[in-house]
């Protein structure tokens, strides 16, 4: 997360799936671009629908075909993209070698020794699927056709056809100017009316309930990290190894919960007295009466998942 995520004008553009989605898709208030995130803890009361190992795959596929199916009843469904894409090909072998051609890097950054990567190849392939009553049925896209010959569909191909489609003015990064745009499939000149409005209930898959004893895997332990940047914690000594040390999924849950409460409870303060907008938010140490939020400049690692 860049650090101007943070920045108090966003608060109010993040919304809880549970409560808001439905309600804005029924009302037709969906915004022109939308991100929606899965649950990341496995808990007993509240499955995971990441489809991150261990957690059940139907779980993540009742998701998609809630989300789906919500979409699919809007008025706004004729105006909609919907595009599912994985950041992580699940493990299996893929015949097809990975692009190493005129790949450009992001940003020019190099990784430390002793590898000094370069960020300038892409990994496996991913799934994607690109959803819409503008797509022919079964259309598949094998390659882009730019804007550079050595151009690959990637990732960033989403930023890059948000830049196209919306006409922004500058792309994000060197790869995003680089990668393959997919605006080119909604090729219909009228809406499709067959598109279903129900999916078929995928079948559960894992026998037994969650374990929220478990440890935490690499993945959670990256949004327990990143929890401590909203919550003030990374100034502590136990940032960032003693944070996570001995965290059961259970409990990191909860920290995660609280920290991102407790970040949105500040801004909501900051906002009523009186903080400009651009302002970015940082909480330096737990909440007191007499001062509980500072507004500071300064940089922080995240990651993002699918």
């Amino acid at each position: 997360m860049n650090r101007n995520l943070r920045k108090l004008k966003y608060l109010t553009k993040f919304h809880q799936f549970d409560l808001h989605f439905k309600k804005h898709c029924e009302e037709g208030n969906l915004p022109n671009y939308v991100v929606i995130e899965q649950r990341f803890f496995d808990l007993l009361s509240i499955p995971a629908n990441d489809d991150h190992p261990s957690h059940d795959v139907s779980e993540g596929q009742k998701f998609v075909k809630k989300v789906y199916e919500t979409l699919r009843a809007s008025p706004q469904w004729n105006e909609i993209l919907f595009i599912i894409i994985y950041d992580e090909h699940g493990g299996f072998y893929d015949h097809v070698p990975t692009p190493v051609t005129g790949v450009p890097s992001p940003d020019d950054i190099v990784g430390p020794a002793p590898y000094n990567f370069k960020f300038d190849r892409l990994g496996v392939r991913v799934p994607a699927f690109l959803i819409s009553p503008w797509i022919e049925p079964g259309t598949v896209l094998h390659a882009p056709s730019g804007p550079y010959p050595t151009s690959e569909f990637e990732h960033s191909s989403i930023a890059a056809t948000v830049k196209k489609i919306f006409n922004l003015k500058e792309f994000l990064t060197k790869r995003d100017a680089w990668a393959g745009t997919f605006e080119g499939i909604l090729t219909r000149a009228s809406p499709r009316v067959d598109c279903p409005v129900t999916l078929v209930e995928p079948v559960k898959l894992r026998e037994g309930a969650a374990k929220e004893d478990a440890k935490l895997s690499e993945f959670q332990v990256e949004l327990v990290e990143m929890a401590a940047v909203l919550n003030g914690d990374l100034k502590k000594d136990i940032y960032p190894q003693q944070l996570v040390d001995g965290l059961n999924v259970s409990v990191a849950s909860k920290y995660v919960d609280n920290a991102f409460n407790r970040f949105c409870d500040e801004c909501d303060k900051a906002k009523r007295n009186g903080v400009e907008e651009s302002e970015i938010i940082c909480l330096e140490k737990p909440a007191t009466k007499s001062k509980s939020f500072a507004h500071k400049l300064f940089s922080c690692l995240v990651c993002g998942n699918n």
